[in-house]
């Protein structure tokens, strides 16, 4: 039996060290050399700035300490109660290298402890921890820290929401995390960070398809917000159409493929309880020449989190009846309406939102994506 509800007799209290330490390997032999009669100035300065807790991250999280960088720029410490599952904190924090000299990483340990802070102990099943990179990808030896170039770093401690009740703590219980990265001189082994682009198209479907594991075709335009791309397809259909598609691309293949819609705030005050905001459907490759890849009873594993988006944004919790769900299992279908919007989610992989007329966009379960006017 899952168990959501508040736990008001669970404290936990979580504290964190995160430092640099600064390792600075001999420059080679071949200094840089100024004019005839001295050494060019080399400088080693790495450290963290700009640390922010993300919007919205607290919930119902209790702060004694707000993360905080301490003096000397290489430690942030902070120190909160998490007491219902659910609960959770997120901060991001800059790793600069503001010296001349390129850095890499050369190791990292990433550790949890008792509350004495030196003995070591397992994550407890209730606990999800992470410190990685702002978009998910993992810190790894070798990797590059140019000089003058900045790297976000994402923390998040989170209570787990979706636990059994025989997995919850019975007593308070804390607990100690340390990260730790060592950044040294770079050599001739660092390795960029290969981080995913985030692009945005309204590629008509007469122009070519943008396809999920390809290369986005050198004939698609590739914009950089959705701003662009909102007038982008209203240039080219001739209407305001509130709807884009968004990719994420890593070393230039396209890895995840998405419908964003937009609900205006004009939109929003003609129909009750929609809410303004830009919501996003994932769609999925789930079939391939008309034959399915995955098992014929898969369901993505994005329909429900599809459903979530697209209730909110139009409000069905006070008028479902602009809503619709058919089928079961994988023929499962699921969408809302007004008057210039439709946004669809279906189980076997596919999204798309319409004006409700002749105009779309959508992520096809065949894996591809494009739009129509």
């Amino acid at each position: 039996m899952r168990s959501n509800k508040k736990k008001n007799s669970i404290i936990l209290l979580v504290l964190l060290l995160l430092g640099i330490s600064l390792g600075y390997s001999l420059l080679s032999s071949n200094l840089n050399i100024s004019g005839t009669t001295g050494l060019s100035n080399n400088t080693w300065n790495i450290h963290w700035s700009n640390l922010a807790v993300t919007n919205g991250s607290v919930t119902g999280t209790q702060v004694t300490t707000p993360a905080t960088i301490k003096t000397g720029n290489t430690e942030v410490e902070y120190s909160i109660t998490l007491s219902t599952p659910g609960d959770f904190y997120e901060f991001t924090v800059d790793a600069v290298n503001e010296g001349s000299i390129d850095a890499m990483i050369e190791s990292f340990s990433n550790k949890t402890y008792e509350s004495n802070g030196t003995t070591e102990k397992t994550l407890p099943t209730y606990l999800n921890y992470t410190v990685t990179y702002s978009d998910g990808i993992a810190l790894a030896p070798k990797q590059k820290l140019a000089a003058n170039t900045t790297e976000k770093i994402k923390v998040r401690v989170e209570f787990k929401r979706d636990i059994e009740a025989n997995q919850l703590p019975t007593t308070a219980d804390t607990i100690v995390f340390k990260f730790n990265v060592t950044y040294a001189q770079a050599d001739n082994t660092s390795q960029t960070v290969n981080h995913p682009r985030i692009v945005y198209t309204v590629n008509h479907n007469n122009n070519g398809s943008v396809y999920l594991n390809q290369a986005i075709s050198s004939g698609i335009t590739q914009y950089q917000t959705p701003s662009e791309a909102l007038t982008a397809i209203a240039t080219a259909s001739s209407k305001n159409l509130p709807f884009y598609l968004k990719h994420k691309v890593e070393n230039d293949i396209v890895t995840e493929s998405y419908v964003e819609f937009v609900v205006t705030p004009e939109m929003a005050a003609a129909n009750t309880g929609m809410v303004a905001g830009t919501y996003t459907l994932r769609g999925e490759k789930t079939y391939e020449n008309g034959s399915y890849i995955v098992g014929t009873d898969y369901i993505s594993p994005y329909y429900e989190a599809n459903k979530e988006a697209i209730k909110t944004a139009f409000g069905y919790s006070t008028n479902p009846s602009r809503c619709r769900e058919y089928g079961t299992g994988r023929s499962s279908y699921f969408y809302c309406r007004v008057s210039g919007l439709r946004a669809n989610a279906y189980a076997y992989g596919t999204v798309s939102a319409d004006d409700y007329d002749s105009s779309n966009c959508n992520v096809d379960g065949g894996g591809y994506s494009d739009c129509r006017w």
